[in-house]
């Protein structure tokens, strides 16, 4: 049963423009160590990042619930071995998403040299 669904829409030069002025900073608060070691694997990481920032955001509105005070760095955005992005939580994250039985988070993500867009779709299992 779908319980939620969210989507986010990011300008890249606005990523690219925290990257340049608060550097390791944004990056270590924002982003998991492992999202940050697949973003250097690619030409132009800045837009790998704005596409999990926007990913992140998705999974926030999604959730329906801006009380749980989450950090955008315990919704991490990685890829499976075929390459599908797949949502780890951890952190309150973790404890809303448990505590609602939200049982599966279903994300795409897509992004061009100006934009990266994302939509989440939360679910739970039939008891």
């Amino acid at each position: 049963m779908i319980i939620g669904t969210g989507v986010d829409i990011i300008e890249v030069w606005r990523i690219k423009n925290a990257l340049d002025k608060w550097g390791g900073r944004f990056l270590e608060r924002v982003f998991t160590q492992k999202e940050l070691d697949y973003a250097s694997t690619k030409k132009f990481s800045h837009e790998t990042l704005a596409a999990r920032f926007a990913c992140k955001e998705s999974v926030l509105k999604a959730f329906g619930d801006t009380r749980i005070g989450a950090r955008l760095k315990n919704i991490e955005i990685l890829n499976d071995a075929k390459g599908k992005p797949e949502v780890i939580l951890h952190g309150e994250v973790r404890e809303f998403a448990e505590k609602n039985q939200l049982d599966n988070i279903i994300v795409s993500m897509s992004h061009t040299n100006n934009y990266a867009i994302s939509n989440a779709i939360l679910w739970r299992n039939a008891p």
